[in-house]
C-alpha cells in the first residue's frame, strides 16, 4: 500500500503547496509505514517532472493526457480514477487548494468515499490517522477518524506543513497514459481583480495592516517597513472593505490563508476571522498599543506600543542592519 500525493501546476510552474503535500505525505508515510508516490497531471513533458523526482519518494507518476493542459474538473477527475484504481494507495493526500477542493470530492464520490479537508495536523494512533480539522471559524478544533475502506483521501491546510522541510531524494518516473472522457466546460483565462495583483500564499514575508493605522495616509509607513524588509502588504478586512487596498491583499476567512516564514501584524487586534488567515505563520511579530489584544496570544514577539513610533524605529534599524 501507498500514499499517492497530487501535484499542482499551471503549464508546469509548481504551485508551492504542493511541497507541502509532500513534507505530510512523507511524514504520514514514515509513522504508518508506507512510500509516497507523487502524480503530475500534464499533457506534455515537463521540467517539474525532474524536480520533484528530487524529492523521497518511491516514483513520479505523470499522468498524461492531452486535455490535461489546462484543469478541468471532468478532465483531472478521469486522471485521477484511473491512477487510483491502478496503484490501489491507503491515502490520497493534496494541499487545500481552490483547484483541490474543486475536483478532490468528484473523485471520491465516484469511489464510494470522503474527502476529509483543511487539515491541521494528525496523529497516528494503532496504525490509523486521527486528523484535526478547525471548525467554527477556527473557534474549536475537531478530531475526525477514518472509517471504511481505503483509498482514505486527506487536505491539508496551508502551512500545516513546511514545503521547504520536504526531504529530498530520487524518485524513478513513470509515465501513465489516461483516458479523459467528454470534458464539459471551456476554461477562460484565471480572474484577477487587477494586473497587479498577488498571490500572497507565495510570499515570504507579509506586512500587515489593521484598523491601527488609522488613515490611508499612513499606510506609507507600513509600506517602507515592506519594502526594508522585501515584503508584500496585506491588510485586515476593515482596511479593504473601506477600499485603502486591494481586495487581494485581505488576510481572514474571507480573504486568502497564508503561511509565511515571517508576518508582521501592525496594528491588528486580532480577530478570529482574520487570525484563521495567518496564524501558520512562521514568525508572528504583532504591534498594538492595547496589550489586551488577542493578536498577542498567538505572537512570537509583541512591542506594546504606538506603531507610529515603533515602526519607523524599526524600519531604520533594518536598513542599518542591511548596510
Amino acid at each position: 500500500m501507498s500514499i499517492l500525493v497530487f501535484i499542482e501546476h499551471k503549464d508546469c510552474v509548481l504551485n508551492k503547496t504542493s511541497l507541502e503535500a509532500i513534507t505530510a505525505a512523507q511524514s504520514i508515510g514514515k509513522d504508518l509505514g508506507l512510500k509516497v508516490t507523487a502524480v503530475i497531471p500534464c499533457d506534455k513533458d515537463c521540467d517539474l517532472v525532474q524536480e520533484i523526482a528530487g524529492y523521497d519518494l518511491e516514483k513520479v507518476i505523470v499522468a498524461k493526457n492531452e486535455k490535461l493542459g489546462t484543469y478541468t474538473p471532468d478532465a483531472y477527475a478521469d486522471a485521477w480514477e484511473q491512477v487510483i484504481k491502478a496503484t490501489n494507495p491507503q491515502y490520497v493526500v493534496m494541499a487545500h487548494t481552490y483547484q483541490v477542493r474543486d475536483f478532490a470530492p468528484k473523485v471520491a464520490a465516484r469511489l464510494g468515499r470522503e474527502v476529509v479537508g483543511d487539515c491541521i495536523r494528525y496523529t497516528a494512533e494503532s496504525g490509523k490517522l486521527v486528523l484535526t480539522r478547525r471548525i467554527f471559524l477556527g473557534k474549536l478544533d475537531a478530531d475526525v477518524t477514518l472509517g471504511g475502506d481505503a483509498p482514505y483521501f486527506v487536505t491539508f491546510q496551508s502551512g500545516a506543513f513546511r514545503g521547504d522541510n520536504a526531504e529530498k531524494g530520487t524518485a524513478a518516473v513513470e509515465t501513465m497514459d489516461v483516458n479523459v472522457g467528454d470534458v464539459r466546460m471551456t476554461p477562460e483565462a484565471p480572474f484577477q481583480e487587477a494586473k497587479a495583483s498577488v498571490d500572497l500564499t507565495k510570499s515570504e514575508i507579509i506586512v500587515a495592516i489593521g484598523r491601527g493605522i488609522k488613515s490611508q495616509e499612513n499606510i506609507a509607513i507600513a509600506e517602507q517597513l515592506a519594502e526594508a524588509l522585501g515584503a508584500d502588504i496585506a491588510a485586515s478586512r476593515p482596511i479593504c472593505d473601506s477600499e485603502w487596498l486591494p481586495i487581494d491583499r485581505q488576510i481572514g476567512s474571507s480573504g486568502q490563508t497564508v503561511a509565511p516564514k515571517l508576518y508582521i501584524a501592525l496594528g491588528i487586534s486580532g480577530a478570529i476571522q482574520h487570525i484563521v488567515g495567518m496564524k501558520n505563520s512562521g514568525t508572528i511579530v504583532a504591534i498594538n498599543k492595547d496589550a489586551e489584544a488577542p493578536i498577542f496570544d498567538i505572537a512570537d514577539y509583541g512591542i506594546v506600543g504606538d506603531l507610529f513610533e515603533a515602526v519607523p524605529v524599526l524600519t531604520e534599524e533594518i536598513k542599518k542592519a542591511k548596510g
